[in-house]
């Protein structure tokens, strides 16, 4: 059992990791010691031989999930359980012990959650079985089995209703495959954390945390497991998703409340915690083992298209239903007769299986009005369509989180990028430094550099930072991590003016830490020197800011010069001139606080001091452009998507990136408008930023809130918006935005959580991959909805006209099922893999209000439909005079013309508007493919399996008639494409026609 440590080792935040060395030390372990009423259990009792590894159990360490002080106390506060962990607050768990790791898992388990089982097919199978259609078919194929073998038998019997029933199986399997296909598709997310193993930062996934790891968090990160805080400056935790609270924020201490939750967010400050429990250990495991996930989304075209199914559902339903009422009207009053000529029903005489039979037989035939008429396929084929365009948004290196957010980007007009990282390289070094009005050289530094001023710079950059350097041994090399800016200033202090980072953050100690922040634009640090107890406070950020908080500067020599308003105009040309060459401008401040003037309780006080500071240096960083991000930003100019530059960025180092992307064309510049800063725009009046959100093509030192008012700004102006972000700053507008871009890279957990896509490389040539696919996904839909509306509305007149006039239908309940497995599966198929093609890079970008079906369809499938419809009918009531055939052979040519030609109309479906159909046919192996394949199976069908569809075989010649009828549609296409179409939807014209004629 674990003795609480000695009373006097109390542990404060910025020297808790000293004070956990010492207590450590007093910490003993013993099994003989007992504890009050709700305290540990005896070691001994635990069986495992793992846990025999460690002085600890699982059960002891669920005090984060009760919050428990008392027993924290007990253990020896944080110090005590890092001890019992066999663990280190600076070095973290042993890296040079193979089997330490798995020891830790065995004995408290891996950070893995319990998913909801995910919903098999056969799930989805059994959904499909509870349609009103589906059920009436099996009730249709039950008695038609029934009666079938009772009068010919089991051999011949058979065979009609069980024709019926496989042909439901399938269609019932086909209809469960989207449902199951888009359960499968959104992709699982991995987060990278950051880890000390051995006293190396290390990145490792979040699954691979394991009880004792140190971990460090940063402001947008998400907390990967129950853990204490180690040490942490300004720690503010989001617990809403623990709490179901909005924006519950919490502070954490190490004295008052050092819990950590697994899955909560850091909102500010950065920290150190050690994790204590993994997994279903968690607060967050309980809660998962409780909650069922239900993946299923309905996406925007869905819901269009689920509507549109059900209107030609309903307007099917009402034509069957009144063709079942004619024809049970005409049965029951004799004007039915049968093939021997006779009345088929007869009162006196009729026996009750030839009613019943004879009624099965008027109902199927009802029902396969409804079965052809429905477009089934339509949901399947969208499904394969976004499933395909998100395999291609990942090799175009993009994962989508939201299924919706695929086809939202077909209506993107305005795109918000941030500029570092996702325009530029995001691969910074120091080329310029400045000291005083004294630009100076690398090789320069040691020999005009006092040592004074070098040991404060040294000291701002190696303590002033969320980055760290790490030396492994003598002879390896320096290893340096943090944020790209960060990098680049390490390194350019440690190659550059040969900081040993190791001694210089020996020689002081961190009383308090203020990170970055997209608000302030600045990082401060205060720190006592351990050599003469001196207090000092470093500060270093945006040139213009800190530069606005001194009054004093440096020169190389050492000495203390006066900033007065003539100095400081020097200074601010100078960082001019570094931000119109397209440098990030950093400066270093540092000011001493006398002893007099300092206690702990006013750190904080001290902190926010912002004048009175001596200028130390300037930096400027360059961060080249990405190759291509000029095409790129063209490629969406072209399509008419405006690009908008938001940055942190002084203003003209802004302007002069932009320039160089192509975002900023000759004539926009700060004097026109179109650059401004984040703080001008926020103090125009709400009408003045109505009025100028459009022309502002770049904005220079933005905040959060910034980059939010100008997207809510551009909605109102009803603009589809999509923002890349990379911070927990950017959640709100990301969230705020129609389409939110997440960054793979530097993009926070905060951030990618808050977001639709993830940008894997951060590059906007990669957003400009997305948007092209979802125009893609949306033309594509569009194509499949001509296509099958045209055979659908074709196939709903023949059936409904033949069966009102003769109750025999040439599209029974098998023959439409099989129409629709060729047309929803196979044919829809060739058209739903379609690429992004240049073409759909040069229009407009679709409005979102705009009607799905557009005139250029309308114009284009009414045509098909009436030559459809016109031919089929004629074969169908003078066929057999024309023709000279049987009822059966006349009814396998209606079924086999009106195949071809929905095959045939496959190629007419190919362009929706260019004439040339056959453009790039050679390279679509998959459309040859499919169109080759549907084609045998019917020939296939037709002649080795007639039976099971009780169709005739053809000859020669009625073959080429089917295929002469059905190749016709490419010529009547190739005209109807030159009938010009008006740019205004035909059903709004119709509705403002309604208008105009009511105000009359």
């Amino acid at each position: 059992m674990v003795v609480p440590r000695p009373s006097g080792t109390t542990c404060h935040t910025g020297t808790s990791i000293l004070t956990g060395i010492f207590a450590a030390a007093n910490i003993i372990i013993t099994t003989e010691t007992k504890f009050l009423p709700g305290s540990l259990s005896s070691v001994n009792t635990i069986s495992d031989s793992n846990l025999d590894d460690f002085a600890v159990d699982q059960t002891a360490l669920t005090l984060v999930k009760n919050t428990n002080l008392y027993q924290l106390q007990e253990l020896g506060r944080v110090e005590g359980v890092i001890s019992l962990l066999k663990s280190d607050a600076v070095r973290g768990i042993p890296s040079d012990d193979a089997e330490d790791i798995p020891k830790r898992i065995r004995a408290f388990g891996s950070n893995v959650y319990q998913k909801a089982p995910a919903r098999r097919f056969f799930h989805f199978v059994w959904e499909a079985f509870k349609d009103l259609t589906i059920l009436i078919l099996l009730g249709c194929a039950a008695l038609s089995l029934g009666f079938g073998i009772k009068k010919h038998g089991f051999r011949q019997g058979w065979i009609d209703g069980g024709s019926i029933l496989l042909a439901v199986i399938l269609a019932i399997s086909v209809s469960a495959t989207s449902p199951y296909l888009q359960s499968r598709q959104l992709v699982h997310k991995n987060i990278q954390i950051e880890a000390v193993r051995g006293g190396k930062k290390q990145k490792i996934s979040l699954s691979e945390a394991v009880v004792g790891d140190v971990i460090f968090l940063n402001c947008g990160d998400q907390v990967p497991a129950d853990g204490l805080l180690v040490e942490g400056y300004s720690l503010q935790v989001d617990q809403s998703s623990m709490s179901g609270q909005s924006d519950d924020i919490v502070e954490i201490s190490d004295d008052q409340n050092p819990f950590l939750f697994s899955g909560t967010k850091i909102t500010h400050g950065s920290a150190r915690m050690i994790v204590i429990s993994v997994g279903m250990n968690t607060k967050r495991g309980e809660m998962t083992s409780q909650i069922s996930q239900d993946t299923s989304e309905k996406t925007l075209l869905q819901a269009r298209l689920e509507k549109l199914t059900s209107l030609i559902g309903k307007v099917a339903a009402v034509v069957a239903f009144l063709v079942l009422a004619v024809l049970l009207v005409r049965y029951f009053t004799g004007h039915t007769e049968d093939e021997n000529g006779n009345k088929e029903f007869n009162s006196s005489s009729i026996k009750v299986d030839d009613l019943i039979s004879a009624v099965t037989g008027i109902i199927a035939a009802a029902i396969s009005i409804v079965v052809v008429a429905i477009p089934e396929g339509l949901p399947i084929a969208l499904t394969l369509t976004v499933s395909y365009s998100m395999k291609k948004m990942m090799a175009d290196k993009a994962t989508v989180l939201r299924l919706s957010a695929a086809e939202t980007m077909a209506f993107t007009t305005t795109i918000c990028t941030d500029k570092t990282g996702t325009l530029t390289m995001n691969q910074m070094t120091v080329t310029k430094f400045w000291i005083g009005d004294n630009s100076l050289e690398q090789e320069a530094y040691s020999s005009k550099i006092s040592h004074f001023v070098l040991n404060l710079i040294q000291e701002g950059v190696a303590l002033n930072t969320s980055g760290s350097v790490y030396k492994p041994s003598l002879d390896s090399e320096i290893e340096i991590s943090g944020s790209p800016t960060e990098k680049a200033i390490l390194w350019w202090a440690v190659y550059g003016s040969q900081m040993d980072a190791e001694k210089v953050t020996r020689s002081c100690s961190v009383l308090q830490f203020e990170a970055f922040n997209s608000q302030n634009k600045r990082s401060g640090v205060l720190l006592k020197r351990k050599e003469d107890s001196t207090i000092h406070v470093h500060w270093k950020g945006a040139a213009e800011i800190i530069l606005g908080m001194c009054s004093s500067y440096y020169k190389p020599s050492g000495v203390v010069k006066h900033m007065d308003d003539n100095e400081k105009g020097k200074f601010q040309h100078i960082i001019q001139g570094m931000a119109a060459s397209r440098l990030r401008c950093i400066a270093f401040a540092h000011k001493e606080i006398p002893a007099d003037q300092y206690r702990l309780d006013l750190k904080q006080k001290i902190m926010l001091q912002e004048d009175g500071f001596t200028l130390l240096g300037l930096i400027g960083l360059k961060d080249p452009c990405r190759p291509g991000v000029w095409k790129a930003v063209k490629d969406c100019q072209n399509a008419g998507v405006n690009i908008k530059m938001i940055t942190g960025d002084n203003v003209f180092t802004a302007q002069a990136i932009a320039t160089e992307c192509g975002i900023l064309k000759p004539g926009q510049d700060i004097f026109s408008g179109a650059v401004i800063e984040g703080a001008v725009f926020q103090s125009y009046s709400d009408e003045d930023k109505m009025l100028n959100v459009d022309n502002i093509c770049v904005m220079a030192r933005s905040s959060a809130l910034d980059k939010l008012t100008m997207v809510q700004c551009l909605k109102k102006k009803r603009h589809v918006v999509a923002v890349t972000g990379d911070g927990a700053s950017d959640a709100p507008a990301l969230k705020e935005a129609d389409i939110g871009l997440s960054l793979g890279i530097q993009g926070t957990q905060v951030a990618k959580e808050s977001s639709d896509i993830i940008i894997i490389d951060d590059n906007f040539a990669s957003v400009v991959n997305v948007l092209a696919c979802g125009r893609c996904v949306y033309h594509n839909t569009q194509k499949l909805i001509q296509f099958q509306l045209t055979a659908n509305v074709t196939g709903l007149v023949i059936n409904s006209a033949a069966a009102a006039s003769s109750r025999a239908v040439p599209f029974t309940v098998v023959r439409s099922i099989w129409l629709n497995l060729i047309m929803d599966t196979l044919l829809a198929l060739a058209l739903s893999k379609d690429k992004p093609t240049k073409e759909l890079m040069e229009k407009p970008p679709v409005g979102r209000t705009n009607p799905l079906i557009t005139n250029i369809m309308w114009r284009n499938l009414s045509a098909h439909a009436l030559y459809q419809t016109i031919v089929l009918l004629v074969l169908q009531f003078k066929g057999k005079a024309i023709l000279g055939v049987d009822d059966k052979v006349l009814g396998t040519l209606v079924f086999n013309t009106y195949l071809l030609c929905q095959v045939f109309n496959e190629f007419n479906a190919r362009k929706l508007e260019k004439k040339d159909i056959f453009r790039g046919l050679h390279t679509d192996k998959l459309f040859v493919g499919v169109i080759t394949v549907a084609i045998v199976l019917q020939v296939v069908t037709l002649e080795l399996l007639s039976k099971y569809l009780d169709t005739g075989r053809l000859n020669c010649g009625q073959w080429g008639l089917c295929l002469g009828i059905a190749a016709m549609s490419w010529p009547i296409g190739w005209v109807v494409k030159c009938i010009p179409v008006p740019q205004k939807p035909i059903l709004r014209y119709l509705l403002e026609l309604k208008l105009e004629s009511k105000q009359e």
